[in-house]
């Protein structure tokens, strides 16, 4: 059986590719996702259909990079974690063509707009809560992100 994360996951692989079609079968459940399309699940020859959330391509200079896994540094205790506040997709910047609202070295205030994370169609602003400077950005754009999950890094002051 696929759990949702697996699923979203699959859909978010799909999306960094040029692959339009993905189909498994897996212990009696199959998945078939195609990029436009919808997600068809089924289990025991009962149909699912789930609209498939939008997610912004990376360019491909991006999408490379997505596959090689980042650098494993040493948590630095002193440093302030913003984390995520709900599940859903972390957007840097408010639209595909802005700027980012920050990137490392960028200074923050308490009422500073850090990203935004998308929750059942709801746009939602995250201030960095702490004056500072932004040490290291954990995620990348379009990045699905868990509760309390850490996003930003950031040398309060």
């Amino acid at each position: 059986m696929f759990k949702i994360s697996e699923i979203k996951e699959l859909i978010e692989l799909l999306d960094r590719t040029s692959v339009q079609e993905l189909e498994l079968e897996e212990e009696g459940a199959r998945v078939v996702i195609r990029k436009g399309g919808r997600i068809e699940a089924s289990l025991m020859q009962a149909p699912v259909l789930m609209q498939q959330p939008q997610v912004q391509a990376a360019p491909a200079a991006q999408t490379a990079a997505a596959f090689v896994p980042a650098q494993a540094s040493a948590p630095d205790e002193s440093l302030h974690k913003i984390v995520s506040p709900m599940v859903g997709t972390f957007y840097s910047s408010p639209s595909p063509d802005a700027d980012v609202y920050v990137t490392a070295g960028s200074r923050v205030n308490e009422k500073s707009v850090v990203c935004i994370i998308e929750a059942m169609k709801l746009m939602n602003e995250l201030l960095a809560e702490v004056k500072g400077e932004i040490v290291e950005v954990l995620v990348e754009n379009g990045q699905l992100v868990e509760y309390g999950q850490p996003l930003f890094l950031v040398r309060a002051e």
